[in-house]
């Protein structure tokens, strides 16, 4: 696969790139990209017990604008930047490089008792902009509907928003969340909520719905037939050096942050 063949010349770049070793990083940004990196943070400091990394979430957004003021090494998204945070970045003499470290589906979800099992992009349009209102007009009970959507700082937010909303902006009477796991928790104490998460946070405490049919699930993220599927990535601030150079190769390793990524519950790049 080309995408393997690029990954695989960077690592061999970034072995060259290196320098003298930093002791500690500081990561932030997406809640989605959050579990991979955790696993993979953990297993790092384990195998090199002089280094410390610190994680945190609140979002792409903020974890993209930590990469461009400097308040982090590794910034991680949900989604690529945009043209105005590309600019900003370029005009304070910043030059984020992505890499990309899994393919997530991002999946609607209910209630386990909701009777509702699958939902079209049309439909779900409808729900975020508050024109279907009641779960009966979707072959469910007569009963209003508890839209939940994730704030707009999200990377999570910008994925909806793009490819079920199609750039049109969630109606004012949805339930922001901040995180992936909040999503989970207000879903799953509310029987006629809907709401969207990244594939690894799906548990028994809500109900995956099929999305124009289709399951999102890693075989049909990965080949792009699911239709809200999506890259995961980290910025780092320039070319990588020194340690954050080497945790950036450890996440792209097949062996090694990639099958972080995979028991994270998403879908490895190769």
């Amino acid at each position: 696969m080309r995408i393997k063949s690029i990954i695989l010349a960077a690592l061999m770049v970034m072995a060259f790139s290196m320098t003298a070793s930093a002791t500690s990083m500081t990561v932030k940004g997406s809640t989605t990209v959050l579990p991979i990196m955790q696993k993979a943070v953990e297993a790092y400091m384990k195998a090199n017990p002089g280094i410390s990394i610190s994680v945190s979430g609140g979002g792409s957004g903020n974890g993209i604008k930590a990469i461009i003021d400097g308040s982090t090494d590794i910034a991680m998204a949900s989604r690529f930047m945009k043209d105005k945070e590309v600019k900003l970045a370029m005009e304070k003499g910043v030059y984020p490089v992505p890499f990309a470290v899994g393919i997530d589906a991002l999946v609607p979800v209910v209630h386990p008792s909701n009777t509702v099992a699958g939902l079209t992009r049309a439909q779900l349009k409808d729900i975020y902009q508050g024109k279907i209102t009641n779960w009966k007009d979707l072959g469910g009970i007569d009963k209003k509907i508890v839209v939940i959507s994730r704030d707009t700082s999200s990377g999570t937010y910008e994925t909806w928003e793009g490819k079920i909303m199609k750039k049109e902006r969630v109606f004012a009477g949805a339930l922001l969340q901040a995180s992936n796991g909040a999503v989970v928790q207000a879903v799953s104490k509310n029987k006629y909520a809907i709401g969207y998460i990244g594939y690894g946070y799906l548990d028994k405490s809500t109900k995956a719905l099929t999305v124009d049919g289709i399951e999102g699930n890693p075989e049909t993220a990965s080949s792009g037939k699911y239709p809200v599927s999506r890259f995961l990535y980290v910025f780092t601030k320039g070319w990588p050096k020194g340690e954050t150079a080497k945790f950036i190769m450890y996440l792209l390793h097949p062996k090694y942050g990639q099958a972080h990524a995979k028991a994270a519950g998403y879908v490895p790049l190769y």
